[in-house]
């Protein structure tokens, strides 16, 4: 089976990355998966993957 494996401080990179207007990339949407896979992960690091993902939703986030 595939592990995958949330690098320390994915979330706050994917997050300062969005803030500059940058698309989301491919190893960006990996990190996500690994995120939302995640079940020791942090409630506020949780919270930011739902906005992220509210804000690619609402089309305010871009998808390379």
């Amino acid at each position: 089976m595939l592990q995958i494996k949330l690098l320390p401080g994915a979330i706050n990179e994917i997050m300062v990355s969005v803030a500059d207007k940058c698309p989301l990339t491919q190893s960006d949407r990996y990190g996500l998966l690994a995120a939302i896979l995640d079940e020791s992960l942090s409630e506020e690091d949780r919270r930011s993957v739902d906005r992220l993902l509210r804000s690619v939703m609402r089309g305010r986030v871009k998808v390379a």
